[in-house]
């Protein structure tokens, strides 16, 4: 009897106790006989072995497919991985439906993709892929932190490279995870992961900065989730003038005031004001963010003025893309920067109340 697992086909004869790999041998069969010819669509795994499941099927040697082996020594709980449900079958483009031809690169369906999705991350699996010496495949990011230790059954792990299905994976073909999103783009397995933390297409997070949201979606989705979510202040135009005000200014080393959307020229932008230490140094920063990509953040400008007292402060600058954090444009020092005492000083009186008047505007470069 023949069964599959993860690591390609195995024997099982009458005493599980002495069942070999079978997948070394059938390459090793394949090479010292002439090769059986493929009649049917293509399939990765057939492809590298030099032979297919259907001729198999008609020699009587296959009875099950797709199952795990249980040692019987141990008899250890098999663990199978959970089924991708919103996976989505991708057949092979072929502008000649007549022609059964081989290709080099062949799109994925999801049984091939879950042979690949480690069982303890469930990610996709990317060189080295490793194995136990029963066949059970893992992750080289998940390896180190199994204790050398097989998650599905228990066996110790070593240094087994699967490189039978690190071939598989560089015959295939996915489209990109964020179709949902609009992304069209079909990619060879090891380049899909470089696109897609490039995809002009992949969903931003939510800018507001209040609290660490972990919402994720195009700009409109955003913008729906800021005014009805956080309840944000909504505005229309590209002038603004904010007043700040805190009643115990000395009391608060690390404040966020609440966010303001901005709606001009078709765009949307974050204006933000916060409350933090700069070295020993209390501080308050205004800064903006473009809810959109770094290249289109570019072709816009925008200033801002506080003061008081006869004085005043001025910035000019380019929003940055929400595609970085608030935080990261904060501690980058990106914007507007005043420290407390001159804040204060701005807001008059016995210093004891912060009263800062922000005003500014955005422009489009021609």
């Amino acid at each position: 009897m023949f069964h599959i697992d993860r690591s390609g086909w195995r024997s099982i004869t009458s005493s599980p106790t002495h069942s070999i790999p079978l997948l070394p041998y059938l390459i090793s069969l394949n090479n010292s006989r002439p090769p059986i010819t493929i009649h049917s669509a293509f399939d990765p795994v057939s492809s590298i072995l030099g032979f297919h499941y259907s001729k198999l099927r008609t020699m009587s040697v296959m009875s099950t497919v797709i199952s795990y082996y249980d040692d019987a020594r141990d008899n250890p709980e098999v663990i199978d991985p959970p089924q991708i449900e919103d996976a989505m079958d991708v057949t092979e483009h072929v502008h000649d439906p007549s022609q059964n031809a081989l290709k080099p690169n062949v799109l994925a369906n999801s049984s091939v993709r879950d042979l690949l999705e480690c069982p303890v991350c469930l990610n996709a699996m990317y060189p080295p892929i490793h194995q136990c010496s029963n066949g059970h495949t893992l992750c080289s990011g998940c390896k180190p932190h199994v204790h050398n230790r097989c998650p599905t059954c228990r066996h110790e792990l070593g240094n087994i490279r699967c490189l039978a299905l690190e071939k598989v994976a560089a015959s295939l073909e996915l489209p990109c995870k964020y179709q949902s999103y609009g992304c069209v783009g079909i990619f060879p397995y090891y380049s899909k992961l470089k696109h897609e933390s490039q995809c002009v297409f992949r969903p931003y997070n939510c800018p507001y900065a209040g609290s660490e949201c972990t919402v994720i979606g195009d700009i409109p989705y955003l913008v729906n989730h800021l005014k009805d979510g956080h309840k944000v202040d909504m505005h229309n135009g590209s002038t603004f003038n904010h007043r700040y005000v805190k009643s115990n200014p000395h009391e608060v080393e690390n404040a966020t005031w609440m966010l303001t959307v901005f709606s001009c020229f078709g765009q949307y932008f974050c204006l933000h004001f916060e409350a933090f230490q700069l070295g020993m140094t209390p501080v308050y920063i205004a800064f903006l963010r473009f809810m959109g990509d770094d290249d289109e953040a570019k072709n816009y400008s925008y200033s801002l003025e506080v003061g008081g007292n006869g004085r005043k402060m001025t910035w000019q600058g380019v929003p940055r893309s929400i595609r970085d954090s608030h935080r990261k444009v904060r501690d980058s020092f990106d914007g507007l920067i005043i420290q407390r005492n001159m804040g204060l000083f701005f807001s008059g009186g016995d210093r004891k109340e912060l009263k800062l008047r922000v005003t500014g505007r955005i422009w489009k470069e021609q």
